[in-house]
């Protein structure tokens, strides 16, 4: 079954829909006029019920099959928020809210979701509840999180939950998955080196923190290479570097270095956040300074149950005719929050050859939008079939 020709016809509306979004961008959980958009749509579009506020500002619609006879309920999400990034395409429809931009596509991903509402809304071609999920806060405010906290799943019944992300890179219009571990925990660290300020002229007074700290960036590098089992997968990237004197000629009392650490296995997890702590206080000691960490979980590990999965696959193997296996990605995605509730699968939709996601270039390619609600119906359809 390729894509459904009733969401093809709607592409020119739904386009509508997408840039209208990319032309007001929100961060975060402050995503006000967008989920009261989307409300407005759900509404219009007839969903049984329409729930705004959960998760604060993220808003669920409910749609029963017509038969709701088996009981089961599927959960569909797309997310919000956009990011603080400077837009630099040059479209007709950019983001009029300076410093504000949709640079991951999730504009496109909240039209998927309801270009697939209002199909489902006007079919009723299932048997069960359909459960579409608009979320707030994915770029890093673990708005899935709060949704899952405030009773999400419990809730609204949800027996599997599904998400897509577009991908720059990826054939325009192609689908790919993969079982287990799919997008790593995502963690960061802040170490503060505290030493002792001098002239720069005079370093063998001070206790220098600019290359006790240089010291540390290039040891925490072993963690990689030398901590943990080179078959398996971690990151640990210095990103940020402060500090506290920004004369040439003065060696600072402090320096603060951020960062961030990626893995795919909780061990893995447990050991970089120890040899973080470790390196950081043992160089510095060993220096004659004293070095402060604060290591912060972020999001976990994004896993795909195995037996979802599949569904997955062969609903884009229905809308598109194939479906690759995905690479394992270092990226964080906060959809983890939700697959740790119910089983469930995270699909990758191709964007074509286009700038990465979270660049001031990036632009979300409407042509996909009518694939990927065909998907989100497709699972729908096939996993809640009418008897």
């Amino acid at each position: 079954m390729p894509v459904k020709n009733r969401l093809a016809d709607l592409l020119p509306e739904m386009t509508a829909w997408r840039r209208d979004f990319h032309e007001s961008p929100e961060l975060m959980f402050e995503v006000h006029e967008t989920a009261a958009k989307v409300a407005r749509y759900l509404h219009d579009f007839g969903c049984d019920e329409v729930v705004a506020g959960i998760g604060r500002t993220g808003v669920v619609g409910v749609i029963k099959g017509r038969a709701g006879g088996s009981g089961r309920t599927l959960g569909l999400r797309a997310d919000m928020d956009a990011l603080p990034i400077l837009e630099d395409t040059g479209l007709s429809y950019a983001s009029k809210n300076a410093g504000v931009m949709h640079a991951c596509g999730h504009d496109g991903h909240t039209t998927m979701l309801l270009g697939a509402a209002k199909y489902l809304c006007e079919t009723r071609n299932f048997d069960g509840t359909a459960v579409v999920i608009f979320q707030p806060a994915e770029e890093g405010g673990g708005g899935g999180r709060v949704m899952c906290e405030e009773g999400l799943m419990s809730r609204f019944g949800i027996d599997e939950v599904y998400a897509m992300h577009n991908w720059p890179g990826q054939a325009l219009g192609t689908f790919a998955i993969r079982p287990g571990p799919f997008f790593a925990a995502s963690d960061e660290f802040r170490i503060v080196v505290e030493g002792k300020g001098g002239h720069a002229a005079k370093p063998h007074e001070a206790v220098d923190t600019v290359v006790i700290s240089s010291q540390i960036i290039m040891a925490l590098q072993t963690i990689a290479s030398r901590t943990v089992d080179p078959t398996q997968q971690v990151v640990v990237s210095v990103t940020s570097i402060e500090s506290s004197s920004k004369a040439y000629n003065v060696l600072p009392q402090r320096v603060t270095l951020r960062g961030t650490v990626r893995s795919l296995e909780e061990d893995v997890r447990d050991l970089a956040e120890a040899r973080v702590t470790e390196i950081a206080r043992g160089t510095a000691l060993a220096l004659g300074a004293q070095a402060q960490v604060t290591y912060t979980r972020g999001y976990p590990v994004m896993v795909n149950a195995d037996v979802e999965t599949g569904y997955a696959a062969e609903a884009a193997r229905r809308v598109a005719g194939d479906c690759a296996v995905a690479p394992l990605i270092m990226g964080g995605e906060d959809f983890s929050y939700m697959l740790n509730e119910r089983p469930g699968a995270y699909i990758l939709l191709g964007n074509g050859d286009t700038a990465p996601v979270h660049h001031p270039q990036y632009n979300f390619d409407d042509e996909i939008i009518p694939l990927g609600s065909s998907w989100f119906v497709e699972l729908i359809e096939t996993r809640l079939p009418l008897r």
